[in-house]
């Protein structure tokens, strides 16, 4: 049991006030001696036992009056069965409503999608369980904002639908500030979510702050979870995953390639046929594929282009189904612009190294270039013109790190590579602790291989990270999501994902370490 206000339950002393009184009523009477009241005496002797009873119930009841009244003071706040029993109602309600594409899906019998029915079903339950205060978290904005009731739910143009994935611990995390700046009463925290993977991010770094943090609180935060994880097992859903503009020859001809894929829900199989619409400038071509499993990668497919046509914007699609959310994806193409990125080393080999690397183009038709600046001409650098930037140095303080952290806010991508010496600086929830050396090699034990730096290739195929064997490396703390970690637990690589912007990724100097009949590699960073 917990209490709000602790610093009341120092006058429990005071409970024994109704003692004292009693002592002190005791000393206002004098024994005098008279004869004729021997046979009253005689008499009240016989009930003596149940008077003094009654005087003790009495003077215990006092007591606990007082008591009660310094734990009511105090405000105290239980959980478990009995804070359900004694609970009442809650000071504060935070609902954490998923508008993602996904929650478009039509609910099975219910006429509506699991957006609309959960909602419904969170006007009628939170209006029966009362609250003295209705806060809405929803996945547009991640921010707190007050309702006036539960049923205000059903008519605000902020709950309806959206195109873009939920961020669950972002929306956790909104809650959690929400509670540790109001500070208010016994809390109460309603999500409304149909359990998708992306939308949740399990592997996300966040969520063990965020278990500390809610565990820390005095009131105490109760969750309640609505949940709509069933899903059509005849519904696709598209998404683009790459589109590029090439050009066809020296004549002002130009293609564009999109890559897609297919993702179709449940654990049906059998062969399903997918008639896919593409339409660029008011143009539309349709392909027609074969799905034999849950997924299907379309890669490259080439549409070409006006003559001249340099930019613009365009949709792919599907037949409705059971959720018309993801039937549709827009996307847009342009001239590839101009790859550039800074190094900031405090090593020379590894500054040229890293210029080597970032000046090598994937595709190319890609202008891409790379140039090592000191610390003290970053002001003179143009950021609006650089995309990447690479830092093998202590991490930036002052006013560096504001330069820094103003080119991640336009868009910018940053990877840390650990200095020599790794000092006690910190820059946007993460920082560099010691290097660690281990007379052995060590392998990699997990790894992220769904997204990031470590993704899959696009046919499928992983890398193969689980090779890679190291001999030092430095170590990270801080609100980091873990990429790769490891035998042992120690972060081999992680990103810090920022409000605005692209992640932030941090990652040890690692040693690939001679293994047979393999080639040794010895990457200095």
């Amino acid at each position: 049991m917990n209490f709000l206000h602790p610093l009341i339950l120092v006058a429990l002393p005071l409970v024994a006030l109704p003692v004292i009184i009693h002592l002190i009523n005791q000393r206002r009477y004098q024994t005098v001696q008279w004869g004729a009241m021997m046979f009253l005496l005689a008499a009240n002797r016989m009930s003596r036992g149940y008077a003094r009873l009654r005087q003790w119930l009495i003077m215990a009841f006092r007591m606990a009056a007082i008591a009660a009244l310094l734990f009511a003071l105090s405000r105290p706040l239980a959980g478990g069965w009995l804070g359900f029993t004694a609970g009442g109602r809650p000071d504060t309600t935070i609902i954490l409503l998923d508008r993602s594409p996904s929650m478009q899906q039509a609910g099975t019998g219910t006429g509506g999608s699991k957006l609309e029915t959960g909602k419904r079903q969170l006007a009628r339950a939170l209006g029966t369980l009362g609250s003295n205060r209705w806060v809405l978290i929803e996945s547009g904005t991640n921010q707190p904002r007050s309702l006036e009731s539960a049923d205000a739910l059903l008519t605000l143009p902020d709950t309806g639908p959206l195109s873009a994935a939920a961020d669950i611990p972002g929306m956790l995390a909104a809650a959690r500030d929400y509670v540790r700046t109001n500070k208010p009463g016994r809390t109460e925290i309603w999500i409304c979510s149909d359990l998708r993977r992306d939308d949740w991010e399990v592997d996300d770094g966040r969520w063990r702050s965020l278990r500390e943090s809610f565990l820390g609180f005095p009131q105490g935060v109760r969750f309640h979870l609505l949940a709509y994880p069933r899903t059509a097992p005849l519904n696709v859903s598209i998404r683009v995953t790459g589109v590029r503009r090439q050009a066809a020859g020296d004549g002002g001809d130009a293609d564009v390639l999109v890559s897609l894929s297919l993702a179709r829900e449940g654990s049906e199989k059998g062969q399903t046929t997918v008639p896919i619409q593409f339409e660029i400038g008011g143009a539309r071509s349709e392909l027609t594929v074969e799905m034999n499993g849950p997924r299907f990668t379309l890669k490259d497919h080439r549409i070409p282009l006006e003559r001249g046509r340099r930019r613009g914007w365009g949709k792919v699609s599907i037949p409705a189904d059971a959720n018309p959310a993801d039937n549709d994806f827009y996307f847009a193409f342009d001239q590839p612009a101009p790859r550039r990125a800074i190094v900031v080393a405090e090593d020379g080999q590894a500054a040229q190294a890293l210029r080597l690397a970032a000046s090598i183009a994937p595709d190319p038709a890609l202008k891409c270039s790379a140039e090592v600046v000191p610390i003290d001409q970053l002001t003179s650098v143009e950021w609006e013109t650089v995309s990447l930037l690479l830092w093998q140095s202590p991490l930036p303080e002052g006013e560096t790190a504001d330069l820094v952290r103003s080119f991640v806010e336009r868009g910018g991508r940053v990877f840390f590579f650990p200095p020599r010496v790794p000092g006690g600086a910190e820059f946007l929830g993460g920082r560099w602790t010691a290097w660690g050396n281990h007379p052995q090699e060590v392998t990699v034990e997990t790894w992220r291989g769904d997204q990031d730096l470590l993704a899959n290739t696009l046919n499928g195929a992983a890398l193969p990270v689980g090779q890679l064997q190291v001999r030092k490396w430095c170590g990270l703390s801080g609100d980091l999501t873990p990429l790769a970690s490891l035998k042992g637990g120690d972060l081999l690589l992680a990103r810090a994902t920022t409000n605005a912007g692209g992640p932030i990724s941090a990652r040890p100097r690692r040693r690939p370490a001679t293994r047979r009949w393999r080639p040794t590699v010895w990457l200095s960073t």
